[in-house]
């Protein structure tokens, strides 16, 4: 999915350390914030990650969160060619499908409970837009950021469709990484994990973890809880490396469904502008210039049938924008969410 913002803000990401209460980091809850996604009957998400307070959890680098959209209102996901460097995409629908098209040839279906991995290192371009069928759509994107030694890889696409697995209180599905003993096939760069967890109503589940990974959950639904720390719909809470195990409720009478995201802190300082991962501003200017010369690096998308064959990419500022700075982190429980920041 495409960054459609007319400004992005251009973000310098470094790891920040985990806050700690006691002998256990403290739970951070990120709230996100509203971003149409194209023109005036545009789809809007709910963008978590980057934001000032925390700009990675492991390698992840950018959460979208999307619908329930009636498509009939919403006009669905209609998004055309445009760039990325640097990052893989993952792509997880919970309903609906969508086209995806890239200029690496290849042309498939994004459906529920099966996972995308879209690897863009030296540049890739792609399209997404929902099926014809598609009455509600709902899901995530995800950008995942290449380390040094694997971002200019080469373009590729990965299909993996994960099998439930049963634990007490809960049914999960593992598309990246290693969680409950099961591993999925896909291939990473850094250490990772990703599961779709639903949650039995009133179920509380200790979801035991590697120590080593920063852990992140989105919640899909509302009555979540992590760590006893409540977690609203679309929220994101955040708890740093050293638990062995993650405590997780749901305090609602229906089934509640959130993604787990995590992995090793990611020690490579990043800059992030529109869809481009790069390490300077420099870099950030070539890669919009290779874009809007229509070169080599990002190649074409085949097949998009849409009425604008490539996004152009937003005007850079004027001046170097200085990096984002990152506030302390609190050394006890938050009293409140976190505010979303622009």
């Amino acid at each position: 999915m495409s960054n459609v913002e007319t400004r992005p803000v251009e973000t310098e990401c470094e790891h920040q350390p985990a806050p700690q209460s006691g002998g256990r980091p403290v739970v951070e809850v990120l709230t996100a914030r509203d971003v149409p996604l194209g023109g005036p009957r545009a789809m809007t998400v709910r963008r978590t990650l980057p934001q000032r307070r925390r700009s990675l959890i492991g390698a992840w680098c950018f959460a979208d969160h999307y619908g329930p959209d009636d498509v009939a209102s919403s006009g669905g996901m209609d998004v055309p060619p445009h760039p990325h460097t640097g990052l893989q995409t993952v792509s997880w629908l919970f309903a609906g499908d969508v086209e995806h098209r890239d200029s690496g040839g290849n042309h498939a279906l994004v459906r529920p409970g099966e996972m995308n991995l879209m690897t863009g290192g030296r540049g890739i371009c792609h399209s997404e837009v929902s099926t014809p069928g598609t009455e509600v759509l709902h899901g995530v994107q995800l950008w995942v950021a290449l380390p040094e030694h694997a971002r200019d890889a080469p373009r590729d696409l990965q299909h993996h469709v994960p099998a439930p697995l049963r634990i007490d209180g809960a049914t999960v599905r593992v598309f990246l990484g290693t969680l409950l003993g099961h591993t999925s096939p896909v291939r990473t760069f850094t250490p990772l994990v990703g599961a779709e967890l639903t949650l039995d109503p009133g179920a509380v589940v200790a979801l035991d973890v590697d120590p080593t990974f920063e852990h992140g959950v989105l919640a899909d639904t509302a009555g979540l809880s992590m760590e006893g720390t409540p977690l609203g719909r679309a929220d994101l809470g955040f708890i740093g490396p050293g638990p062995t195990t993650l405590s997780l409720a749901n305090g609602d009478n229906q089934p509640g469904r959130l993604l787990l995201l995590g992995g090793t802190p990611f020690e490579e300082d990043i800059l992030m502008w529109w869809n481009f991962v790069g390490r300077s501003h420099e870099e950030i200017e070539r890669f919009r210039a290779d874009w809007q010369a229509g070169t080599e690096r990002f190649g074409s998308v085949e097949g998009y049938q849409g009425p604008v064959q490539r996004l152009p990419a937003p005007e850079l500022p004027h001046v170097r924008i200085r990096p984002r700075q990152n506030p302390a982190p609190p050394t006890t429980p938050p009293t409140s969410p976190t505010t979303p920041t622009a």
